[in-house]
């Protein structure tokens, strides 16, 4: 009896134990082949005083990839690219002041500008040691990001632009208030354009144009909201919204690069915004007829809800047009 029960628990424990031997291979491989996802620092620089903040990734001696945001956001609108990047390329995406984790220092001892971003971004640039970047412009990023072409032509390796305009054709009818104010400049065309930093403006900007809300998160909004109801915020917008007009002149000067430089051109536009509509996009083909044109059904913030679509074009653009040089 007693030699059955001790042979019955051998038997058990080693029934036991080759399941366990066989399932050690298994995981050990799984821990050798699984690839790691890419680590985002978000870090912050000191430019003309003012606390710039950045997010960061990939290897430090890859290709540079500057992403250049847009209104009413942060560099958070890159926050699902960047690891799809990060692998090979060495990402930065900096917040300018009055936006996501920058300081937003007040509107009448700081001066708001295209002109000024554009300097704060080529400082940090310097900073960090990147003489050469490929560019990421959207929205607002491409008045600060074409200033910065037409400063340092030699740097850009490439560009990818998404719904940011440079040609006279993207500044629709949405503009026609905007424009009333940059004529004018007076308090009663300023407070006209208060609306823009509501949280119902937040909204429609993420969700216009869009054919299946339920992919657009609703933490974009309340993300951005936060930051646009910050005391003084809406003064800083509101500067910003004048001085856009002072792009606009600048348009000859962007266009001018695109023909003398002809850098290599990913263009992925949103055609259903309302804000910078697909009249804007066709037109960088008269500069750069070589650039690559994908219109996606969707509107402003693109990226929000065609990422699956539009990464492997970007990463595709990259690998082939900008890691190779």
């Amino acid at each position: 009896m007693t030699k059955r029960l001790i042979l019955s628990l051998m038997l058990a424990t080693a029934g036991i134990a080759a399941p366990a031997s066989a399932m050690a291979a298994p995981t050990q491989d799984i821990a050798a082949t699984s690839i790691a996802p890419a680590t985002v620092h978000y870090r912050s620089a000191t430019i003309d005083g003012v606390k710039m903040a950045y997010r960061e990734a990939g290897p430090a001696d890859g290709p540079v990839v500057l992403l250049l945001h847009g209104f009413p956001t942060s560099s958070h609108m890159f926050r699902n690219l960047i690891p799809l990047l990060a692998d090979r390329y060495h990402v930065i995406a900096p917040d300018y002041p009055g936006f996501g984790q920058s300081d937003a220092p007040d509107h009448e001892q700081f001066t708001y500008s295209f002109g000024h971003y554009a300097e704060m971004v080529d400082a940090l640039m310097g900073q960090l040691g990147a003489q050469r970047y490929a560019m990421y412009v959207m929205d607002y990023g491409a008045p600060v990001g074409y200033r910065l072409a037409i400063k340092h032509p030699e740097r850009v390796s490439g560009l990818i632009i998404q719904n940011g305009n440079a040609y006279d054709e993207g500044l629709g009818a949405f503009w026609d208030p905007i424009k009333a104010y940059w004529k004018s400049g007076s308090a009663k065309d300023r407070a006209a354009q208060a609306w823009l930093v509501t949280q119902k403006a937040t909204i429609f900007q993420y969700t216009d144009g869009v054919s299946d809300l339920s992919r657009i998160s609703p933490d974009n909004w309340v993300h951005d909201q936060a930051l646009l109801d910050r005391p003084g915020n809406k003064d800083i917008q509101l500067d910003l919204f004048y001085d856009y007009r002072t792009n606009v002149p600048l348009y000859p000067q962007f266009q001018q690069f695109f023909r003398e430089r002809k850098p290599p051109t990913l263009i992925v536009w949103g055609k259903n915004d309302t804000i910078f509509p697909e009249p804007g996009a066709h037109p960088y083909l008269r500069d750069l007829p070589e650039a690559e044109l994908h219109l996606f059904d969707t509107g402003h913030f693109a990226l929000e809800d065609k990422l699956d679509e539009m990464a492997p074009l970007i990463r595709n653009f990259l690998d082939r047009k900008v890691a190779p040089r």
